[in-house]
């Protein structure tokens, strides 16, 4: 039975993330036991590199654990084949108030919740069953921060969740915190670990309630709604100035980069950075928008888009109405909505030669003169999606672009 042909109303839906599995689990616990008719799944992926997906399902007095045998071992196949039809299925499934899933350590919510909200189960995406009701990340406060700024990939730590998952720790320790609605620290930490751990808190998810356990989410909570890549980047007001070395920086530019300069500037973001999220207005590439994130010491460029001013650019009407008031405070005669803007987190990096580093990998006078025909003689290392740091080789690599570029 579907939710809108029985005329009941929508599950609320709860999602767990975080890199410490015993939280998380007990988390999830307490979710169940706070409401009466909560289902809660949870998918393994520890064998899912052999095709291997343990998924648990608790309901009541139920407790079942299926084996799950996928022809593809990667998270999109998990989400595509059997969690999103059992979402539904337990929508419709009488006695179900309230669902929790309990995501793998390397899993991320966004993607997760994009899912849940545009790809179709039968004839309808699962948010017409269900309605996404928060989103909790749980942090252990004695290693979260090593995660965030570390260098490990998750293959380095047994957490890869396909044959080619190239994403580090960092990247994925990052995006749980900031699509949270909710922050749960769990264990201990030294006084400095705990102010320089609040204080990166404070700038990538500044939004998001801290707490020791679960906890009601706020009003004006995110609730699963996916970033705009072409929104405002800043969200929740975070501080601007520096606190226990921890410091930011909102770069802004209406001239292109060159890409050359630009590929060669990258190097700044790599070192003293924690984070690094941005879209970014390439001479060589005049209609498309490209986005750049880092995590630790890893950074990706993938596409975000047309500009709307582009010849193949959205309609003004399909857009959101937060890129519409962008487009129209920054509208320029002649480039349109096209501008560069990168927020940066930084420890240790000094924000001015951040700023100096890219500012000097923008388009000169004579350069912005000489106009687009010959911006596109330039040779352009982001010819394809792009990877830091990169072979000490000429050619361009093609590399997977982290959950916060394009959506498949």
């Amino acid at each position: 039975m579907d939710p809108e042909t029985t005329g009941t109303t929508r599950v609320p839906l709860t999602l767990i993330s975080g890199l410490v599995p015993a939280a998380t689990a007990d988390l999830a616990e307490q979710a169940r036991a706070a409401r009466p008719g909560t289902a809660v799944v949870h998918h393994d992926l520890r064998e899912i590199r052999g095709g291997v997906v343990r998924r648990r399902l608790r309901l009541g007095d139920r407790d079942e654990t299926t084996v799950l045998e996928l022809a593809h071992g990667c998270v999109s196949c998990t989400l595509r084949e059997d969690l999103l039809p059992l979402l539904r299925r337990l929508a419709g499934t009488p006695g179900v108030r309230h669902i929790v899933v309990r995501l793998d350590e390397a899993m991320e919510p966004e993607p997760v919740c994009w899912a849940i909200r545009h790809v179709l189960v039968g004839d309808r995406p699962v948010i017409d069953f269900v309605t996404i009701d928060g989103v909790h990340t749980v942090l252990d406060r004695g290693s979260w921060l090593a995660d965030a700024t570390g260098d490990d990939t998750l293959e380095e730590r047994g957490l890869q969740a396909s044959q080619d998952d190239e994403r580090t720790v960092a990247q994925v320790a990052l995006s749980q915190a900031e699509f949270a609605d909710v922050l749960v620290l769990t264990g201990t930490a030294d006084a400095w670990t705990d102010a320089k751990t609040a204080a990166v808190l404070d700038r990538v998810a500044p939004a998001a309630l801290r707490t020791s356990r679960l906890a009601e989410v706020p009003r004006d909570a995110r609730r699963g709604e996916v970033t705009d890549m072409h929104g405002p980047l800043l969200h929740g007001e975070p501080p601007l100035g520096a606190d226990c070395g921890v410091a930011t920086l909102l770069f802004t530019a209406q001239r292109p980069f060159h890409p050359e300069r630009l590929h060669d500037a990258l190097d700044v973001l790599l070192d003293g950075v924690v984070r690094t999220r941005g879209r970014v207005w390439v001479a060589s590439q005049p209609d498309m928008a490209l986005w750049l994130e880092s995590a630790g010491g890893g950074l990706g460029v993938g596409h975000a888009g047309p500009w709307l001013d582009a010849p193949d650019g959205p309609a003004w009407t399909d857009v959101s109405p937060e890129r519409r008031t962008l487009a129209s405070l920054r509208w320029h005669p002649v480039f349109g909505d096209r501008a560069s803007e990168i927020f940066v987190v930084t420890d240790q990096a000094t924000p001015a030669e951040i700023d100096d580093a890219l500012s000097g990998a923008l388009l000169t006078d004579a350069e912005l003169a000489a106009g687009q025909r010959e911006w596109l003689t330039y040779d352009d290392p982001f010819g394809t999606w792009h990877e830091e740091p990169c072979e000490d080789t000429d050619e361009t690599q093609d590399v997977n672009v982290t959950s916060g570029t394009e959506k498949q």
